[in-house]
């Protein structure tokens, strides 16, 4: 069971994960609908990373969301974008700097791709202690990924993009899905690694694991 987080703040040892911004989708009578992607910053050990960009209407909100916390642009290493809809990709140009990695795409500098085996299910680190890795979950799209940031005083927080739309989305995010079946597995995949899921358009959210008789004694 899921169970809502009074916090857009995650402090840990060392990753903090900050929400910036809380995405959001919401659908109107003719049935168009308005959407964003939630924002969200890991600071506090050697990698400084954002986890999706919003929309490039974003683009004069997310410096001042940046600043609010002491960052700026150019101190962002890595760029990971959780998959390649235009709410969550469109400020990627804002940080010319960082690596970049776009759903399974990875490169640095003026265009520089990397190997890697996100697209083979293998994680891909971020930093050398093991304690914040981006790892593959297919459905939303089929290149979509997720970070898991572990260590932090909630225990091991995954930032799922749209494999969550937010808490409570059963009977929702299936009309999104470009894989309905392959979500469900990444959901469950989230759902086991995660104490706390920070969903594409909501926010944070605890799962809750209940214990079996068995474990209780």
């Amino acid at each position: 069971r899921t169970a809502p987080l009074d916090s857009l703040t995650i402090p840990g040892s060392p990753y903090t994960v900050r929400v910036l911004r809380v995405g959001y989708n919401t659908p109107h009578p003719d049935g168009t609908f308005s959407a964003d992607g939630t924002v969200t910053l890991l600071t506090g050990g050697p990698v400084t990373a954002l986890v999706d960009t919003g929309g490039p209407w974003d683009a004069p909100l997310l410096p001042r969301l940046l600043a609010a916390h002491g960052v700026t642009p150019a101190d962002v290493t890595h760029v990971v974008v959780t998959h390649g809809h235009s709410d969550h990709v469109g400020n990627l140009n804002l940080f010319p700097g960082a690596a970049a990695l776009v759903g399974f795409d990875l490169s640095r500098g003026e265009g520089l791709y990397l190997p890697h085996g996100l697209d083979k299910g293998v994680p891909l680190a971020l930093d050398d202690e093991g304690l914040l890795e981006v790892v593959a979950t297919p459905g939303h799209t089929r290149a979509h990924v997720s970070v898991v940031a572990r260590g932090t005083e909630l225990g091991t927080v995954v930032v799922a993009g749209d494999a969550f739309e937010r808490e409570g989305d059963d009977g929702e995010w299936g009309a999104l899905s470009e894989d309905p079946a392959e979500q469900e597995r990444s959901r469950r995949k989230v759902v086991a690694l995660a104490d706390v899921i920070v969903p594409g358009h909501g926010p944070p959210f605890r799962v809750v694991k209940e214990r079996s008789q068995e474990e209780e004694e």
